[in-house]
Parts: structure tokens; C-alpha cells; sequence
């Protein structure tokens, strides 16, 4: 058992979990996940996590435009069903940075743009940010940096320490999921981050330890143990650290005994 774990990174309201969520996120419960932040790369997401959570209470929604979406006009109109419910969401997420999506200067500026939109968002909610960055860690990093974001998670991130190094001396905190047993490069960027930035996410239905199969949030405990195994130390401190962490960025997400008879 890994009691009061926090998978920090989910897309739980994707189709794919349709016919079996009931069953998913009973196994994550089963396997010591307290709470499965779900994040949301459209306005529909958004609504949906919304849904879900008033279902099952271990879910705490977030709401986001992914980059592949980026767009002024779209990003208003979330931001403007955000604003419109109040205290019920956890998180803006997932949003921020993709150049592999982006090859060409003025599809970057539209990220940019969109990006410190949801910057200013979340310092105007005091909410935490949920960032994507693929193929642009650095950038997203010197955005964040630059626009003064205070509570933010790195999810997956893709890049080499040296350019995770300024966001870790910012307090931001890097979030692994279960794909670190095959991925060389979460492996070597785990080994040099501090334990004390480190969180656990599953990225389900993606990230999972098969690339060929359906990830879920039970999965993170295999990122718990593969950092233990890094880092050198116990499973225990592990799962002690990443809790202290999830706590610091997201507050008290634990459950309580009427989520668990809603489940």
C-alpha cells in the first residue's frame, strides 16, 4: 500500500476511460492514490472535469488549453468559464509550450501569447500551474521565469538538467510519470533533480511503462519505485517526499470517508 499519494497529471475525462473509470480509478485507489489531479486541454475538457469530480470526489479538476489548440479567441472563452466558476478548480492545466507541434516562428508567438494568458490567470486565481513543454523546456522555463509565476509543475518534462537547473532554483517542482523505466532521459534528469522538486503523474491514458498500452493513475506507484531506485533510497521516502511536495503545491487534496463511500 502507498497510502495518500497524488497522481498530479491526468486526462481522465478522455473518451478512452468511457467504458471502465469506475474500475480505473477504484485500482488507483487500491494502489494508495489519495487523488488524481485532472487536467483538461479544451473548454469541453473543462466541463467534463467538472462532471467528473462532482462524481468522484478524489478527482480535483483542472482546466487548460493545450498548445496544439492554441488559439487568443479560445483561450478568452476559457478563461472567461473559469472565472465564472469559482473555487472549483485546482489548477490551470495543462497549458504552455510545444515546438514540436509548433515548427514555425509565428505558431510559437501564438503559444506564447495564450501561454502568459493562463500565467496571469493563475497568479489572479492563486492557482498552480500544470505546464506542458515539450521540445521547448527552456523557453517555457525563461516565460514562466520571466512572468514571475510563483506555484508551477513541469509536467513530463522533456529537457536536460541544465535547463530544468533555474526552474528548480525558482521552487518549481517536475512531475515523473511511469514511462521513466524506458525513457534514458527521465531517467538521467531524475538522478540529478532534488528529491524535494520531485512529484508523481501517470499522463494517463499516455506515459504508462508500455508505450503499446492504456496508462492509468495506479501506474504511478512504478514511478515511486524507479526514483527510489535512482535516488538510492527507500520506496518510503519516496512516497514521504513526493506527498510533502504535492501538499506544498496543491494543499490538503485527502480524502475523506464520504469520497470513499462515493466510490
Amino acid at each position: 500500500m502507498h497510502p495518500f499519494l497524488v497522481d498530479t497529471h491526468a486526462h481522465l475525462c478522455d473518451r478512452v476511460f468511457d467504458a471502465d473509470r469506475p474500475e480505473v480509478i477504484l485500482r488507483a485507489r487500491e494502489a494508495g492514490i489519495a487523488a488524481i489531479v485532472i487536467v483538461g486541454e479544451t473548454l469541453e475538457d473543462a466541463r467534463r472535469n467538472l462532471v467528473l469530480a462532482g462524481e468522484y470526489p478524489c478527482l480535483k479538476p483542472a482546466a487548460g488549453l493545450y498548445p496544439q489548440y492554441a488559439d487568443t479567441a479560445e483561450a478568452e472563452r476559457l478563461i472567461d468559464f473559469i472565472r465564472s466558476q469559482p473555487g472549483s478548480f485546482y489548477a490551470i492545466g495543462e497549458v504552455g509550450l510545444d515546438f514540436w507541434l509548433a515548427k514555425e516562428e509565428p505558431a510559437r508567438e501564438v503559444q506564447r501569447q495564450v501561454f502568459r494568458r493562463f500565467i496571469e490567470l493563475a497568479g489572479e486565481l492563486a492557482l498552480p500551474l500544470n505546464v506542458h513543454s515539450r521540445s521547448a523546456g527552456r523557453q517555457a522555463v525563461a516565460l514562466l521565469l520571466e512572468a514571475g509565476a510563483g506555484r508551477v509543475q513541469m509536467h513530463a518534462f522533456d529537457g536536460r538538467f541544465s535547463a530544468a537547473l533555474p526552474a528548480v532554483e525558482a521552487g518549481y517542482f517536475f512531475s515523473v510519470p511511469p514511462s521513466i523505466v524506458r525513457s534514458p532521459q527521465k531517467q538521467k534528469l531524475v538522478r540529478h533533480l532534488p528529491l524535494s522538486c520531485l512529484l508523481v503523474e501517470s499522463d494517463s491514458p499516455v506515459l504508462g511503462p508500455d508505450p503499446a498500452q492504456r496508462n492509468e493513475p495506479a501506474n504511478v506507484v512504478l514511478a515511486v519505485q524507479a526514483i527510489a531506485e535512482l535516488k538510492d533510497i527507500t520506496c518510503e521516502e519516496v512516497e514521504e517526499m513526493v506527498r510533502e511536495n504535492s501538499r506544498r503545491l496543491y494543499g490538503d487534496l485527502g480524502t475523506t470517508a464520504e469520497a470513499d463511500k462515493r466510490l
